[in-house]
């Protein structure tokens, strides 16, 4: 018989783990501090006492979220920053892509629910969390389009590879009849829709490269 004595999540820690996931099947405004409290079995006390209010637990589950994502999928990919641009643009759109399609991921379903029904809470933590992640691709898009990308074009690729990963993010949580779901995309593979995404951008900025090669010569 296994005796090993598996030690039961502090109170903290199972307000956010439960407050994640709730927020993320409900958003901010259908889910209660009761709830959450019920399902992490304890009181609304421990809330107060470790958070406040429900507005700093929204944040600060959303927060732990965003940190479990990134333990199990690193937004490098985990891939050595000294390997060809290529493959570390490889490696990034493949994690966030991952991130998308794990079912036991909250931290965008969470976004998902506030793009549909903005609080404006998560303005400034999005923004200390996110931002980053937003200027490394930036600066590896750069790289791969060459030192004479204008700032337009980096913020258009940006713009054209998240749009592709979050295209996956909108169907994920479609609530379709099965007559409309024919209609939509199979995204069940994530891994070669990550592939797809890999290639199709890979090659538009192989393009744009190209493009301004051929404008910088005729000058």
């Amino acid at each position: 018989m296994n005796t090993t004595h598996v030690p039961p999540l502090k109170t903290r820690q199972r307000l956010l783990v439960t407050a994640s996931r709730i927020f993320a099947e409900k958003g901010y405004q259908e889910a209660t501090v009761a709830e959450i409290c019920e399902q992490a079995e304890t009181n609304i006390a421990s809330v107060n006492y470790h958070f406040r209010d429900k507005e700093n637990l929204y944040l600060e589950s959303w927060r732990y979220a965003f940190q479990q994502d990134m333990e199990r999928y690193p937004s490098d990919g985990g891939i050595d920053p000294d390997t060809a641009a290529e493959v570390r643009l490889a490696g990034r759109i493949k994690s966030l892509i991952a991130r998308i399609a794990d079912p036991e991921s909250h931290f965008f379903a969470i976004v998902h629910r506030e793009m549909a029904q903005q609080t404006s809470l998560l303005e400034k933590i999005m923004a200390q969390e996110i931002n980053p992640e937003r200027q490394a691709l930036n600066i590896l898009v750069k790289e791969l389009i060459g030192s004479d990308a204008t700032e337009q074009q980096v913020q258009f690729c940006h713009a054209s590879i998240v749009g592709q990963c979050f295209h996956l993010l909108k169907v994920k949580h479609l609530r379709l009849s099965q007559e409309t779901q024919r209609y939509v995309i199979d995204m069940n593979d994530a891994e070669a829709y990550a592939e797809h995404v890999v290639q199709f951008s890979l090659a538009g900025i192989k393009a744009m490269r190209e493009t301004n090669r051929h404008r910088i010569g005729s000058e």
